[in-house]
């Protein structure tokens, strides 16, 4: 009676889990790029007004 190697029985249940080098240096960028499109729109002139506009608004509630 042949017995297999413990590696070839268990190759096929192997499941590859989690992120490769490649894939988290794509992570990064595309994550870093997302932050810096968020700043761009979040400080521009009419955001920052509008985000002004509705902070003294909720100051200036009486209660």
């Amino acid at each position: 009676m042949l017995i297999p190697s413990a590696r070839r029985v268990w190759s096929w249940l192997r499941v590859d889990t989690g992120m490769t080098t490649a894939e988290y240096a794509v992570g990064t960028v595309a994550a870093v790029a997302f932050g810096a499109v968020l700043f761009k729109i979040v400080t521009s002139p009419g955001v920052a007004a509008a985000l002004a506009k509705v902070i003294t608004k909720a100051l200036d509630v009486s209660f």
